[in-house]
């Protein structure tokens, strides 16, 4: 293991400030693992805390999701989603702030990888659809770390994916000695994320390494290509990457099927630039919800 390698997982281990946890979250952890525990509890628990719950309501009437109706309530969102995808959420919602506010380029590829894996996993018939969605919103995760927490290294990749002409992936690679996936694999692990969102986070580069989900991450793998494809944001550099043969295999997709899926993706990432505009416009004027 290399130096720049050690010391970033060094760094990770002790990372406080992304996110800097609410203390709600240590409850809302703790409700969730009991059995017994209600929907009405867990938004009784959430709902203690208005920005926060400003901020999941905003993220669940997202595009992204896609659902038919507004919903106006933390229990309903809880009903539509699920424990998981709301504590998900609750944990990562500084993530969303962080990247709306330091590289909107980013946040608009991931909310369009989301789109495009929810979409993926409904047409594939996934249980839970809506965690491959989840999945998909936080698969760059690594990324905003490496901006965040490491900005001399991460001006170095930019720098050597503009001079190089390379994927940003191999350049983390090539200066850090590893990558974000990696990198978002340390963070998920610390904070207990469910393995149906840690391996699509880890391994959408490496479909090969995931064990129990690897239709989930090959979902992710195809939705991030597929949004790079279509311009949406940016992963990071301007190229295509091709299609893993893994994946062909595991999502089993017809030419028919993608004729249908393609228009109904770019129908949602038209209502995802509105969303991205009214999210910037309201942080705009309410900062003390962003």
């Amino acid at each position: 293991m290399n130096d720049t390698k050690r010391k970033i997982k060094k760094r990770l281990r002790n990372l406080q400030s992304l996110p800097t946890l609410p203390p709600i979250v240590g409850k809302l952890t703790k409700l969730i693992g009991d059995e017994n525990a209600t929907a009405p509890q867990i938004a009784e628990l959430i709902e203690k805390d208005q920005v926060l719950t400003s901020k999941v309501l905003r993220m669940v009437n997202s595009a992204f999701y896609g659902f038919p109706r507004r919903i106006s309530t933390v229990s309903n969102a809880i009903v539509l989603l699920g424990f998981n995808v709301i504590r998900t959420l609750v944990i990562t919602a500084s993530i969303f702030e962080t990247m709306q506010s330091n590289d909107l380029t980013l946040w608009e590829h991931s909310l369009g990888v989301a789109a495009a894996s929810g979409i993926l996993a409904q047409r594939l018939e996934l249980q839970n659809p809506e965690e491959v969605t989840t999945a998909g919103l936080l698969h760059d995760l690594g990324k905003v770390v490496i901006r965040t927490e490491f900005p001399d290294l991460y001006q170095r990749i930019v720098a050597s994916v503009r001079e190089k002409k390379i994927y940003f992936l191999d350049a983390e690679r090539e200066i850090l000695g590893l990558d974000h996936g990696e990198i978002g694999r340390l963070l998920a692990n610390q904070w207990n994320l469910p393995e149906r969102l840690l391996e699509p986070i880890a391994y959408h580069h490496q479909i090969d390494k995931a064990h129990k989900f690897k239709k989930e991450t090959a979902i992710v793998h195809f939705a991030d290509i597929v949004t790079r494809a279509e311009g949406y944001g940016s992963g990071g550099d301007p190229w295509v990457p091709p299609l893993t043969e893994k994946a062909w295999k595991l999502l089993k997709l017809t030419a028919e099927d993608l004729k249908e899926i393609i228009p109904v993706f770019e129908d949602r990432l038209f209502e995802l630039r509105f969303f991205t505009l009214e999210m910037q416009n309201e942080n705009q004027k309410n900062p003390h919800l962003s």
